[in-house]
């Protein structure tokens, strides 16, 4: 669902004018620092750039079409109810004003499918999953048609990419509804658009930034090429994320979620003077969460100052038992079974996060000391570590069931990251024969990661055999997201 925080359009020439009623589609200086700046997240600094665009011109709709990057980043990453009810008519506005453009310009239907886009992203995050699908419809209808009537008009590409590879890996409670509407996706085919894209533009042009926030994005867990993410988000030239508040906190999403804590660190670090920081507690969730994933205690007062600024409810939980489980291996039970309190309390579970941490704060149970720690290690990069940590023990030194399985999944994760394939392998078929029919996500991890080592080393007919073996596994722990994965993995290997 972090995934979910980063999005949006638009492109650097000054495209085709538009001929209804004297309306232009103008990418002139005035939108392209406005542009710039709303992809920083400098979102007034944006909004000024624009009052001067529709200053010099009331009828670019190309001001009034990147106008909509504000409402659209401020409500992903804030999540505030109050800021979402204060700006959902700006959607209604907008698409009115974009109405009055010429149809035979293709930026007629581009700009409100883009529109159609951002705020089918925010309904998302706001829960409202119907309302969101019924727009994601109306935007990928929009860009068909433009896909036909301008075949060589390569700006639709990026968003029906980005489309085409969500409705590749949709997962299965979502189906029925991209069955309705008609959408057919392919996670390959529409990744491939937007690189394309990539490939043949600038970052002096629109749809670039975000070009590369849905590439990064649509590789990393739709097509598993984590190391050649990696390699692009390290080149300077096509991910210049160096003052740039919105590519560094997507790059310190990317590293926490590739096990790289302390990149996101040092990338997060090199961000906390820009003063557009207090605008967004994301930043401090992320911070915390690189420290947690050290197993560093520093990680409490980050995640203290997200609790108390953030208006939204994705993450709360989570970051509520972040802090429970640090003071619970600092050795504080009292501040523990505080913070555990407050997870039922506060947020809500969307987030695959969120609904595990409500699980958390319902039980009596505290994780196993030395496998909370080693798990942390694992998450954060230190492998080294977490293997001298977990080689003093053996299986039978857990008397729980539940911690049996974890620790040969967290085992089997090291042998994995240290490329050992043949003990990882043995490791996850033992977790899967163990845990196949308890609650825990373990054996569903364990049947998506042997899957992926299949893939990795082209055994194609095995790695779909896991697949299809870790979505059979039911009612776990991080359902959604495990199963979005393994489904991608299938889409890649044309078994769908």
């Amino acid at each position: 669902m972090r995934a979910i925080i980063v999005l949006c359009a638009l492109l650097l020439c000054p495209g085709p004018q538009g001929f209804g009623a004297g309306y232009t589609y103008d990418y002139n200086d005035h939108c392209r620092q406005a542009y710039e700046s709303y992809m920083s997240l400098h979102l007034s600094d944006g909004k000024a750039r624009i009052q001067e665009a529709l200053r010099d011109n009331p009828n670019n709709l190309m001001a009034v079409y990147v106008s909509d990057y504000e409402d659209c980043l401020l409500l992903l990453l804030n999540g505030n109810k109050a800021d979402y009810n204060l700006k959902k008519g700006n959607f209604d506005e907008r698409l009115e004003q974009l109405n009055k453009g010429n149809d035979t310009d293709p930026w007629y239907r581009l700009s409100k499918a883009g529109v159609y886009l951002h705020w089918a992203l925010v309904h998302l995050r706001f829960g409202d999953n119907m309302k969101a699908a019924f727009q994601f419809r109306k935007s990928f209808a929009l860009l068909k048609e433009n896909k036909s009537r301008f075949p060589n008009f390569d700006y639709n590409n990026i968003y029906l990419g980005l489309e085409q590879s969500v409705a590749g890996a949709i997962p299965d409670k979502f189906k029925w509804l991209a069955s309705m509407f008609g959408i057919k996706g392919d996670v390959k085919k529409g990744s491939a658009l937007i690189t394309r894209f990539l490939n043949d533009h600038t970052y002096d042009d629109l749809f670039q930034y975000e070009a590369a926030l849905y590439s990064v994005y649509l590789r990393l867990y739709f097509l598993y090429q984590q190391k050649e993410v990696w390699a692009f988000m390290n080149n300077n030239q096509q991910y210049p994320a160096q003052s740039n508040l919105l590519l560094s906190f997507v790059k310190a999403n990317i590293a926490l979620n590739t096990r790289k804590a302390d990149v996101a660190l040092q990338t997060l670090k090199g961000v906390q003077n820009d003063p557009y920081c207090n605008v967004f507690p994301m930043v401090q969730y992320e911070l915390g969460s690189a420290y947690y994933y050290h197993a560093d205690a520093q990680c409490i007062p980050y995640f203290q100052q997200f609790v108390a600024r953030y208006k939204g409810n994705m993450f709360v939980k989570d970051a509520w038992q972040k802090m429970a489980l640090m003071h619970y291996l600092q050795r504080n039970p009292k501040e523990a079974g505080n913070c555990r309190a407050k997870i039922a309390q506060q947020g809500n579970t969307i987030a695959d996060v969120d609904m595990q941490a409500q699980r958390f704060s319902q039980s009596k149970e505290w994780p196993n000391y030395t496998l909370l720690y080693v798990h942390l290690l694992i998450d954060g990069g230190f492998h080294k570590m977490a293997l001298d940590k977990l080689k003093q023990y053996k299986e039978s030194d857990f008397p729980d069931a539940a911690d049996k399985l974890e620790y040969n999944f967290r085992l089997a994760r090291i042998y994995d990251e240290m490329d050992d394939d043949k003990t990882a392998v043995k490791l996850y078929q033992h977790t899967i024969n163990t845990g196949k029919n308890r609650k825990e996500h373990f054996a569903a991890r364990s049947a998506l990661q042997m899957a992926l080592i299949y893939e990795r080393v082209g055994m194609k007919e095995e790695a779909i055999k896991r697949f299809k073996e870790c979505l059979s596994i039911r009612d776990h722990d991080f359902q959604a997201a495990i199963d979005q994965q393994a489904k991608a993995g299938l889409n890649r290997l044309g078994a769908q």
